[in-house]
């Protein structure tokens, strides 16, 4: 099985596990509407204790709730998916694009390095049999060619077990490379399932005055973890367009008939490894691009400020009124 088809499966496993979250919608209604009961009821007493004019617009955040959590699949999921979908597919299609430049700079330059080394006689037997076997006719039965014979033929094979060893490398960290990818792309999926089907309970929850704050996390991590799957499609295609430049610049050496080229592609393995262990910081690049609480230090902030300017305006007040008061007794 290919790994795209195994990423399609991820996706094809979330779509299909998205409406167990309506499954989740009847007990969040039930707290919802305990919550939003106290919640219209702790306002209006507190309204009332104060002899203040009670204020219609907060009372109608729990009714606004309780309406994303009756249809929150649709208008919830269904709304953020919507919008943060163009952004998956834009960065799996410059992904695409690179991986597509990669794989054609790929066998442009084995095709260059093989005939860089038929142009070398000291080189041209070890990839060619038909050179190989005609260096093999030229020699004779004497013992100094019986012994050239002999380091031909372990030259040869010491260069196909150099150069399978170097290939099965080469595949092993392919293969971790795809199994990195994933691993990210599976607790993602993980994640997203999990937050999508207790969606509607913490969107009850946060009905319940002290836990407002519940409804901003879940919409940060959400938006979050679903921004794994971008930012890994960004750090592939960072990665393939280094290597691609990488290939650019050693074709162009290629082209040099003078030019001996290494096989051993130590630049190239370098970068597989630092791609398997960069893959393990999408998580924290994630948490970067969505902070959870923003939403709340910025009201707590704005509050904060809101009851600083009170307290000077007060304070501003009553220096006034003692000085007007101060004036009307001396005179």
């Amino acid at each position: 099985m290919e790994w795209n088809n195994l990423h399609e499966i991820l996706r094809s496993l979330y779509d299909d596990m998205l409406p167990l979250s309506a499954n989740m919608a009847a007990v969040a209604k039930g707290i919802a509407g305990l919550g939003a009961l106290f919640y219209v009821a702790l306002k209006v007493w507190q309204a009332l204790s104060r002899a203040e004019q009670i204020d219609i617009f907060p009372l109608l955040r729990p009714f606004g709730v309780g309406i994303c959590i009756m249809f929150f699949p649709t208008i919830v999921l269904g709304s953020i998916n919507a919008v943060a979908s163009p952004v998956v597919k834009g960065t799996n299609a410059m992904l695409e694009n690179q991986v597509l430049d990669l794989n054609k700079l790929q066998g442009q330059k084995d095709l260059l390095e093989r005939e860089a080394m038929l142009r070398n006689p000291e080189t041209a037997y070890l990839v060619s049999d038909e050179e190989f076997d005609k260096r093999l006719d030229e020699l004779g039965w004497s013992l100094p060619d019986l012994m050239a014979n002999a380091g031909m033929r372990m030259e040869r094979e010491m260069y196909d077990l150099k150069k399978g060893i170097r290939n099965w490398f080469r595949e092993l960290l392919e293969i971790l490379f795809q199994a990195a990818a994933l691993v990210i792309d599976t607790i993602r999926t993980f994640f997203l399932i999990v937050l999508s089907i207790l969606g509607p309970i913490a969107f009850a929850i946060s009905v319940w005055d002290g836990f407002q704050s519940t409804l901003t996390q879940w919409l940060t991590r959400y938006i979050s973890v679903y921004l794994w799957l971008p930012i890994a499609d960004i750090f592939s295609a960072m990665l393939a367009k280094i290597q691609s430049l990488i290939l650019e610049r050693d074709i162009d050496k290629l082209n040099d008939p003078t030019f001996i080229p290494d096989t051993s592609n130590t630049v190239y393995i370098v970068f597989m490894i630092i791609g398997i262990l960069g893959y393990f910081t999408i998580p924290t690049v994630a948490g970067w691009v969505i902070q959870a609480g923003g939403a709340g230090n910025y009201m707590r902030n704005v509050n904060q400020t809101a009851s600083k300017t009170g307290n000077i305006a007060g304070a501003g007040a009553g220096a006034v009124a003692g000085n007007i008061g101060g004036r009307l007794m001396n005179k």
